[in-house]
């Protein structure tokens, strides 16, 4: 009983996390949008994207369904308390897409569709993080019910992991452009890069400390014995990606920056996961507890094992019919 619940806790885990990388690079790149020199490398950071980015949110739409369906009680306590950045992230990501569409056949109005594309992506990628920071403060929860008010989500710390999953998505789109353009939109990149990957650690030091003072059962998981033993080397190995990050921005391998801008993410990513096992809404339910019934996690796994790999497929086949640089005449 104890298996599925955790097989599927780790296939959302895993889910989110490829949005966090296949979104957060494109979502980056709408973020740098309007920081970049003239129409032509905007129209390359376009083209870069343009073959994938509607395939990457389907990792939002898999991981949405399997939460709702596995963990039923996840969406019964937690959609309430987020109700208002999640739904101002839907619009934001509808009024992005409707922007690069639409950009593309403007003559008089790109500009309008420039700033929609960039304020779209800047809205999505701090609701994002605005909503992971309310999580891991906590919803109240009363009898399985959400027991807070419809502005609970709201504090400083959610601010703070509000920017800095914007800082994270620009490195990836930063790091994406170094690896798949060149000319003026690559000499571009390699200038931002250094500037976001500083805010991003500034952000991941300022969140790292924040947490575990402000929750003790983090700052226990973390700080002490013997657990700080086998966790020390994780602000360690942040560190060494970090630098070789600034190493590789101006290096010969377009592709290291990026890979390890996701080792970087990755990294975070688990670092959380350890701060927050087993719990599925923090200090409140744990993920065996808010599992559904073992037939519907049977019936789950049967569907799962069919959909998530065609969706592997389906991603790795596209990035390999369109990899290689993106040609910076072939912008619309």
């Amino acid at each position: 009983m104890t298996a599925l619940p955790l097989l599927f806790a780790l296939i959302v885990a895993f889910s989110v996390f490829m949005y966090v990388v296949m979104d957060g690079f494109d979502l980056g790149i709408g973020m740098l949008f309007l920081f970049a020199p003239g129409d032509k490398e905007r129209d390359t950071m376009m083209d870069s994207i343009g073959p994938v980015w509607d395939a990457n949110e389907t990792w939002l739409v898999l991981g949405g369904t399997l939460l709702f369906s596995a963990f039923p009680i996840i969406y019964a306590v937690v959609l309430p308390a987020l109700y208002l950045p999640l739904m101002l992230m839907l619009f934001a990501l509808i009024f992005r897409g409707v922007a690069f569409e639409f950009r593309f056949r403007a003559r008089t109005s790109k500009p309008i569709w420039d700033w929609s594309f960039a304020l779209g992506s800047a809205i999505a990628s701090f609701t994002q993080g605005l909503m992971l920071g309310a999580f891991i403060d906590g919803v109240p929860v009363a009898d399985h019910r959400f027991a807070g008010g419809t502005f609970g989500f709201l504090s400083g710390f959610a601010i703070a992991s509000g920017f800095g999953v914007m800082a994270g998505y620009a490195l990836l789109g930063a790091t994406w452009l170094i690896f798949k353009t060149a000319g003026t939109t690559q000499t571009f990149a390699r200038r931002a890069a250094p500037w976001v990957l500083i805010a991003t650690l500034a952000f991941v030091a300022l969140t790292s400390l924040w947490t575990p003072f402000a929750h003790s059962y983090i700052r226990e998981r973390w700080f002490s014995l013997p657990n700080i033993f086998y966790l020390w080397p994780v602000p360690v190995i942040t560190a060494l990606i970090a630098f070789g990050i600034w190493r590789t921005i101006n290096g010969p391998r377009d592709e290291r920056p990026f890979l390890l801008s996701i080792a970087l993410a990755l990294l975070s990513y688990l670092g959380l996961g350890v701060s927050l096992w087993p719990y599925a809404i923090p200090a409140s339910v744990t993920i065996f507890e808010a599992a559904s019934s073992q037939a519907t996690l049977v019936f789950l796994a049967i569907g799962t094992a069919v959909a998530l790999p065609v969706t592997l497929a389906y991603l790795f086949y596209a990035h390999w019919v369109f990899r290689g640089k993106t040609n910076e005449n072939s912008g619309a």
